[in-house]
């Protein structure tokens, strides 16, 4: 199996692939009129706000889904040298492999607590020994490794 990717260099793939999904995501609710919060005087909605974590949560993880299934890699990845393998083999993981890492990463993502939860579920690679695993990695049993 190639050498483990740098955390750093993940984080930084992360954050590619965020911001490529978040102005797809930003541009379909702006589209449908879905809004985190519509503030009207003393009238504060928050009722939208479901249809822009759902719209989220969908595209990201479609976008990780297929990225990864189809070329083991999402462009954030990709451009950083980097791919996603499976843990026992080091073979491009299954669609439902890569529908688990997705789920763990981004539904919390979408509906919750976003920065707070993929710092800690990417962060965790920082931390982990000795596959360097991120909370999504390991509910999949995948790990990250260098295309270098």
């Amino acid at each position: 199996m190639p050498p483990l990717a740098d955390s750093v260099r993940r984080t930084f793939a992360r954050i590619v692939d965020m911001i490529l999904v978040g102005i797809v995501v930003w541009l379909l609710t702006w589209a449908f009129g879905v809004r985190e919060y519509q503030v009207n005087g003393n009238h504060v909605e928050v009722g939208k706000s479901v249809g822009q974590s759902f719209i989220a949560a969908v595209l990201y993880i479609a976008y990780d889904t297929f990225m990864m299934t189809k070329y083991g890699q999402t462009l954030g990845k990709k451009w950083l040298d980097m791919r996603v393998a499976n843990l026992d083999n080091g073979a491009t993981p299954s669609v439902q492999t890569n529908l688990i890492r997705a789920f763990v990463l981004w539904v919390p993502f979408a509906f919750c607590c976003a920065c707070i939860w993929t710092a800690i579920c990417g962060g965790w690679s920082y931390f982990d020994r000795p596959y360097k695993q991120g909370l999504h990695d390991k509910a999949a049993k995948t790990v990250v490794v260098s295309t270098r």
